[in-house]
C-alpha cells in the first residue's frame, strides 16, 4: 500500500511564519467583528459589511492568493488538518463539481438575503458566518486540504476564479506544506485559472455559465434593491430577489449570445470582460453609497460625506475605478502567475 512521504516545505521558514503571524492577526480581527456582531452588532455590521466586504473584491482581483492564505474562514476551516486530525479523504472530479455548483447556487441564494435580514441583524451576521465555518470545520475532518470547503462549497470561491484570472503576484503557499493533488486542478497553482478553463463535464460547464454570465447583471440588480427594515413580512423574500434575479437573466442570456462569437482562444477574453464589469458594477455603486451618496440613503454607509464632498469627486471615484478594472482584465496579457506557489509534490512510496 503506498503512503506519502513528507517533504521539506519550498516555502521558506522566515516567510511561513509572517504567514502565520498574518493569519493569527487576521483570524483575532475576525473573531473581534463576529463577537462585535454578537453584543454590539451596529459596530459589527459596519466592521464586516462596510469595510471588510468592500474591500475584498478589489483584494480577489489584485492578489488572490494573499486572501487565500489569510481569510479567517479558511484558517479556521484547515485547523483539523493543520493538527493532523483530518482523515484526509479525498473527493472525486465529479463531487467536487457538484460541490462546486452548490457554492454558486448558494451564493446568489445568500446575497440577497442581506437586503432582507443580514445588512441590519448583527446575529443573523454572526449565525451565518458561524454555520459557514462549522460546515468547512467539519468537512475538513473528512477530506484533505482546501478539496472540501476552500476549492468547491465555499460560496466566495466562484467569484475568486473570475476575479482572480490575471494576479499580480504569486505568493507563498501558507496552508498546504506539499502538493497531495486535493483538487484537480489545483485553483491555487494554475496560472490564469478561471471558471471557464475547466468545463470537462456539466456540472462545471453550468457553473461557469452562471457564474461568469450572471454576476454582472446580478450585482446591479441588487444594488438597486433597499435594505427592508422589520416588521418583514413574506412577500418581502419575493421583493429582495426580483431585480437581482432580472439582471441574472439578462446577463446570462448576453453571456450566451456573445459565446458564439468568442470561442477558443478569444474566450478568454470574453470572461475578462464579464469579470471588469462584475467588479465594475460593484464599487460604482458601492463607494458612493459608503459615503453617503447611494441611491438608499439610510443604507450601508460608512461615513456621510454628502454636503462635504462635491458630487463630480464621487462620480470621478467611480469612473477611475471602473476604468481601472476594465484595463485590468483586458489591457493586460496574462502573465501567467498563479494565486500561490505550488509546494512540491508529496512523493510516494
Amino acid at each position: 500500500m503506498s503512503q506519502v512521504i513528507t517533504n521539506a516545505n519550498t516555502t521558506p521558514t522566515r516567510s511561513l511564519t509572517i504567514w502565520r503571524l498574518l493569519q493569527v492577526l487576521v483570524w483575532i480581527v475576525g473573531l473581534v467583528i463576529f463577537l462585535a456582531l454578537i453584543f454590539y452588532p451596529s459596530i459589527g455590521l459596519l466592521l464586516f459589511w462596510n469595510i471588510l466586504i468592500p474591500v475584498a473584491p478589489a483584494l480577489l482581483v489584485v492578489a488572490t492568493g494573499v486572501w487565500r492564505n489569510i481569510c479567517p474562514l479558511s484558517t479556521t476551516n484547515l485547523l483539523p488538518r493543520h493538527l493532523g486530525l483530518s482523515q484526509k479523504r479525498k473527493l472525486s472530479v465529479t463531487t467536487q463539481s457538484k460541490l462546486q455548483l452548490a457554492a454558486i447556487i448558494l451564493l446568489y441564494a445568500i446575497v440577497p438575503l442581506r437586503h432582507l435580514l443580514f445588512n441590519n441583524n448583527g446575529m443573523a451576521t454572526a449565525v451565518l458566518l458561524f454555520a459557514l465555518s462549522a460546515i468547512g470545520f467539519t468537512m475538513s475532518f473528512i477530506f484533505d486540504w482546501k478539496s472540501a470547503w476552500c476549492s468547491t462549497l465555499c460560496p466566495v470561491h466562484a467569484v475568486e476564479k473570475l476575479y482572480g484570472g490575471n494576479t499580480l503576484v504569486s505568493v507563498p503557499n501558507a496552508h498546504c506544506l506539499e502538493c497531495v493533488n486535493c483538487s484537480v486542478p489545483c485553483p491555487d497553482s494554475t496560472p490564469n485559472f478561471h471558471p471557464a478553463l475547466v468545463t470537462k463535464n456539466a456540472y462545471q460547464a453550468l457553473g461557469s455559465i452562471l457564474i461568469i454570465g450572471g454576476l454582472p447583471g446580478f450585482i446591479w440588480g441588487w444594488f438597486h434593491v433597499p435594505d427592508l427594515r422589520t416588521p418583514i413580512h413574506l412577500t418581502d423574500s419575493f421583493e429582495v430577489y426580483q431585480l437581482p434575479i432580472a439582471g441574472f437573466a439578462v446577463s446570462i442570456l448576453a453571456y450566451l449570445i456573445l459565446q458564439k462569437y468568442f470561442q477558443g482562444k478569444k474566450e478568454r477574453q470574453l470572461v475578462s470582460f464579464f469579470a471588469a464589469t462584475g467588479v465594475s458594477f460593484y464599487y460604482w455603486y458601492r463607494i458612493p453609497a459608503l459615503l453617503g451618496f447611494g441611491k438608499f440613503a439610510q443604507d450601508a454607509v460608512l461615513v456621510n460625506l454628502r454636503g462635504t464632498l462635491p458630487e463630480w469627486s464621487i462620480l470621478a471615484m467611480t469612473i477611475t475605478t471602473t476604468v481601472f478594472f476594465f484595463s485590468w482584465f483586458l489591457l493586460r496579457k496574462p502573465n501567467q502567475r498563479s494565486w500561490v506557489i505550488r509546494p512540491q509534490f508529496a512523493a510516494k512510496a
